[in-house]
């Protein structure tokens, strides 16, 4: 083993003898990896890392995978790479844990990007590694590419992890002024990334009708929140990485928390479900996507009037996506739907001002990408206050979120939570819908799951 990496044994773990040592070096058969294999982003990060350069001229750039985190005693948490990390190499694997990308200056050609990583231990008489470490050892977590192959595999210059010591230079992880940078550089998606999203949304798709076939199991069951989280839980790991964040799976007045992940509920085939859920693919794009559903069916009438009110805001944030709108403009279209609704409802006075957002709360979009809330280290000047450009992909999910003991709102109206959000990739034209093979009118969604229950009892 490398002198500098600790060995992570179990605390019930004997030392092992010199014979064990010289027998578990013998007798292994080769077992390298394909010439042929590479990330499936080879093609497209030689142009990300330019733009990166270009950004820091003459100036080290530091971008770590991150590290493990313990979730207790000795059991870490699933490892997922950083986003920028993932973004500049191409590599999205659990065992990138402690490896980091090193932009170093390289005169007249910028920089020359080296990947610091910690290669497969060699199976050799005194390296105990790969059958005694818990943490990193093959023989416990999988095998990881030795440098060779890390760099076939990236098209970059790879060394042990070991050699990177504690150099200077700009850190992504402690210089904000690096963070944005990356944020802002993967504000525009290339075709590459719009096809992984685009992934991400038929798998989601393939989840939310998932769920909707299993209903009548999750209706029997005193957890049913947590059966519905289960079911799409099971489609993102069978197509993917996971989930792309905790599902929220809210039922009746639970859907009125915006970021309910207990779904610890019953359901009630009286109420309505709001599923917030995305599948994150193995390259770590994830698709974001909401749908409130009755779990009769059918949506009541009362229901179905807060339902056509939010579609109605969703519908005119859609319409105000295009090129050089004002990121907020989406938004601010949206809520004037809501406040106006309001107001005819009775339940405000005056649409004007912002006494809405007593019932709306947050707001009607993010970038999406990498990460469910993207690029979120951008400057203000050049994401949340600034123009939307082609290629840049978002979501529209307008809300309204009545809380059970609000006394402002009349009884039939508390304790209704209706939240419906699409995926959509901007184009010159205006923007295209991601997610529009899943239902969105009332209509449309008592239909869709009418087919797939009566397809389910056939």
């Amino acid at each position: 083993m490398h002198p500098a990496t600790p060995l992570h044994t179990g605390s019930h773990d004997l030392a092992a003898s010199a014979e064990l040592s010289r027998f578990m070096a013998e007798s292994w058969a080769p077992s390298a990896l394909p010439d042929s294999v590479r990330v499936p982003a080879h093609a497209v990060t030689p142009a990300r890392r330019a733009r990166l350069s270009a950004r820091f001229p003459g100036e080290r750039l530091i971008v770590p995978a991150g590290e493990l985190t313990v979730r207790s005693n000795d059991c870490d948490h699933r490892f997922r790479p950083h986003s920028a990390y993932a973004w500049l190499t191409g590599l999205t694997g659990e065992d990138q844990a402690g490896g980091a990308l090193v932009m170093e200056p390289s005169g007249a050609h910028g920089h020359e990007a080296v990947l610091h990583l910690r290669p497969r231990s060699p199976r050799v008489d005194g390296d105990e590694e790969f059958y005694r470490d818990r943490r990193y050892g093959e023989f416990w977590v999988g095998r990881r590419p030795d440098l060779a192959e890390a760099e076939r595999l990236t098209g970059l210059r790879c060394a042990h992890l070991d050699s990177l010591g504690s150099p200077p230079g700009r850190n992504a992880a402690t210089d904000p002024e690096l963070a944005a940078a990356l944020s802002e550089l993967r504000l525009v998606k290339d075709a590459w990334e719009v096809e992984q999203l685009q992934l991400a949304v038929d798998h989601t798709t393939a989840g939310f009708e998932d769920v909707v076939r299993a209903l009548p199991r999750a209706l029997a069951h005193p957890r049913g929140e947590r059966w519905i989280e289960g079911v799409f839980g099971l489609r993102a790991r069978a197509e993917g990485n996971g989930t792309g964040y905790e599902t929220i799976a809210a039922s009746g007045a639970h859907a009125c928390v915006l970021h309910w992940i207990r779904n610890d509920g019953r359901l009630n085939r009286d109420d309505l479900l709001l599923l917030d859920a995305g599948v994150e693919t193995d390259s770590l794009y994830t698709a974001d996507i909401t749908r409130t559903l009755p779990l009769s069916g059918r949506f009541s009438p009362v229901q179905r009037q807060v339902y056509e009110l939010v579609l109605a805001a969703q519908d005119a944030g859609i319409a105000a996506l295009r090129p050089g709108a004002r990121f907020r403009d989406f938004h601010r279209a949206a809520m004037r739907v809501i406040a106006e609704g309001l107001a005819e409802w009775g339940v405000l006075k005056d649409p004007q001002g912002d006494l809405h957002r007593r019932y709306t709360l947050c707001g009607s979009g993010h970038m999406l990408g990498l990460d469910v809330h993207d690029c979120a280290k951008a400057r203000a000047g050049t994401y949340l206050d600034g123009v939307l450009e082609e290629g840049q992909v978002l979501t529209v999910e307008p809300g309204l979120y009545l809380q059970p003991d609000d006394e402002t709102l009349p009884a039939e109206l508390r304790g209704i939570g209706v939240r419906i959000e699409d995926d959509l990739v901007v184009t010159a034209e205006g923007a295209r819908l991601m997610s529009g093979a899943l239902p969105r009118t009332a209509e449309g969604i008592e239909e869709w799951m009418g087919t797939l229950l009566d397809g389910q009892a056939a």
